[in-house]
């Protein structure tokens, strides 16, 4: 029998699930009149949706969700911003799912550890395996590894309370730097730029809002190598960045510029001429009186994190410009930014079983 090897990407949108077939002689063709019996690694969004997707299918089938943590949710419970909670309302449609007679979810179970593939082809016609992607990518720049800078994931873990992740965070930092242009340096720009007593009535642990009450930060700086029309923020998100009463978002006239490719993915992407007449009208607008700034810097490619006695003290960056394909390239001209915290959120990393 031919072996698929699958891991999910456990994000919140239409993961892809594969199979492991089993070598334990129980043939999904060959089961006779019980059901398949399924195992899913992983009781994240993505394992989940593959346990919806199995019952809404032809055959009839027996689903054991196993899940590392106390509880289901992965992403949406530890992934998600507290201040989002259209997003973490997805919860209410994952519980329908378990709440099915056919599923069953085991908790506290350490794959690798307290269970292996062995063990669960001797059990189950098929496994799949949704164990997600938790760890930050690397960004091989000098001054990476400094004392105080950070990767995102990490700082997502504290402020959703995840039990794996110390209870405190430093956040003594006035001046802070975020590398990146998703939704995900979004979200942390955001909560760290706000105030505890804004973060107070969503559901962070009483550790967080201590630690969010005491932030010093007063600027947060996020950094994008390439231009507004290369940004993979999505409209709502970005919005919500000019909701709160407490943030000043400012964007610099000089960062709007497009290119030949730039222009064609605004007209191909909805999406993309949102996001640009956001930040266009941004840029243009008067300067406010709100107590925090956050900067949106494009054209700015992380070059070296800057440190002293084994300290963040700075960032450094090069100017770069389009090439005409709505790439970038590196102008030669560096600028040094006084921050005195760096987080890199350039990406999650799937978790190696």
């Amino acid at each position: 029998m031919t072996e698929q090897s699958a891991v999910s990407d456990g994000g919140v949108r239409e993961p892809s699930v594969g199979t492991q077939a089993s070598s334990s002689g129980h043939d999904a063709h060959t089961a006779g009149n019980r059901p398949l019996r399924i195992a899913i690694v992983g009781a994240g969004p993505a394992g989940i949706y593959a346990a919806d997707a199995l019952m809404k299918s032809d055959a009839e089938v027996s689903i054991d969700l196993y899940e590392r943590m106390p509880a289901p949710f992965g992403l949406i419970r530890y992934g998600v911003a507290p201040d989002h909670p259209r997003i973490k309302g997805i919860i209410t449609a994952l519980h329908k799912v378990l709440d099915k007679p056919q599923v069953r979810l085991l908790g506290n179970i350490d794959y690798g550890t307290d269970i292996t593939l062995d063990d669960l082809r001797a059990f189950y016609d098929a496994v799949i395996f949704s164990t997600g992607a938790n760890a930050d990518r690397a960004l091989p720049i000098p001054g990476i590894d400094l004392d105080g800078s950070y990767g995102a994931a990490d700082f997502v873990s504290w402020y959703d309370g995840h039990p794996d992740v110390p209870r405190t965070w430093p956040l003594d930092a006035e001046k802070v730097a975020v590398l990146g242009v998703g939704n995900v340096a979004l979200d942390v720009a955001r909560v760290l730029a706000k105030t505890g007593d804004e973060l107070l009535p969503t559901e962070i642990p009483p550790n967080v809002y201590k630690g969010l009450k005491a932030n010093k930060a007063v600027e947060v700086h996020v950094f994008g190598r390439r231009g507004p029309a290369q940004a993979k923020f999505t409209p709502l998100e970005l919005r919500e960045l000019d909701h709160s009463p407490t943030i000043e978002v400012i964007v610099d006239p000089e960062d709007i510029d497009y290119d030949e490719g730039s222009e064609a993915a605004r007209r191909h992407s909805k999406q993309v001429d949102m996001v640009a007449n956001t930040l266009e009208q941004w840029a243009i607008r008067d300067a406010g009186d709100r107590p925090h700034k956050l900067f949106l810097h494009f054209f700015e490619s992380p070059a070296e994190v800057l440190g002293e006695n084994g300290k963040v003290v700075g960032l450094r960056t090069e100017r770069t410009q389009l090439d005409g394909t709505g790439n970038v390239k590196g102008t030669g001209v560096f600028k040094d930014w006084d921050v005195q915290a760096v987080y890199r959120a350039v990406g999650y990393l799937s978790q190696n079983l």
